[in-house]
């Protein structure tokens, strides 16, 4: 995979409803093309969307062991409604067993370093072990939410995983987000309806004000140029 490539796919999908790019990628990937949904209202869509096109693609989750109890009866009610079962991935219990002894239960909190220590090892290492046999994911990035993703493209290559990623949803308002999941009864975290725009690992993620940027309740002790938990990179011209 080359710069071209990308570009050219970013050429095919321009302009393109977000469902005919599923349906691309699936008759294109496969068995080798998965979901990573963090059941974000922008990953309920794509679930929404896929489980229309192949609801044999593969969907999954990483459970960090620090999400909020609403997250998971949203995993429960989505593998109800529309009839699928979304993969967990659990992050190594050793590994977690030695960073909380050596660190503390809530090491995130004392500096950025141990922060993102703590995000490698709850969701970066499970992610990897997920994404074995895969040539692509997708997820629900949109260039709204933050000022770490306003330069991201709808095809994108991953260089730390080797992989095509794909953001269907990149140009998408929240306002069309919105109106999608109201309209089709997407399954959504009641956080959500709390002041919950952003919704992560317990510990880190809290309510915002009404005007608040979207993403400013999550990490919301660190710089925004910081909030990124390692899952997508960002480069020195994006913030």
């Amino acid at each position: 995979m080359d710069n071209n490539t990308v570009s050219e796919l970013n050429s095919k999908f321009s302009e393109t409803e977000p469902e005919k790019v599923l349906e691309y990628l699936s008759a294109s990937f496969g068995d080798r093309i998965a979901l990573s949904s963090s059941l974000s209202l922008e990953d309920q869509i794509i679930t929404d969307m896929i489980v229309k096109i192949n609801p044999k693609m593969r969907i999954f989750t990483l459970d960090t062991g620090r999400l909020f109890p609403e997250t998971y009866n949203l995993i429960d009610r989505t593998n109800h409604k529309y009839g699928i079962t979304i993969e967990i991935f659990f992050p190594n219990y050793v590994d977690v067993q030695e960073m909380v002894n050596t660190d503390g239960i809530n090491l995130f909190y004392n500096s950025v370093e141990k922060r993102k220590k703590c995000c490698h090892i709850r969701k970066i290492e499970p992610l990897k072990r997920a994404f074995a046999g895969l040539d692509a994911w997708i997820c629900g990035l949109r260039k709204e939410q933050s000022v770490t993703r306003r330069n991201m493209q709808m095809v994108e290559w991953d260089e730390e995983n080797n992989l095509l990623k794909i953001n269907p949803l990149i140009d998408w308002s929240e306002q069309r987000v919105w109106e999608y999941v109201k309209t089709r009864s997407v399954p959504y975290s009641k956080l959500h309806d709390s002041g919950f725009p952003s919704i992560g690992c317990q510990p880190c993620t809290r309510a915002v004000e009404p005007g608040e940027d979207i993403r400013a309740g999550r990490w919301w002790w660190e710089l925004p140029a910081h909030k990124e938990c390692g899952l997508h990179r960002i480069s020195a011209t994006d913030i």
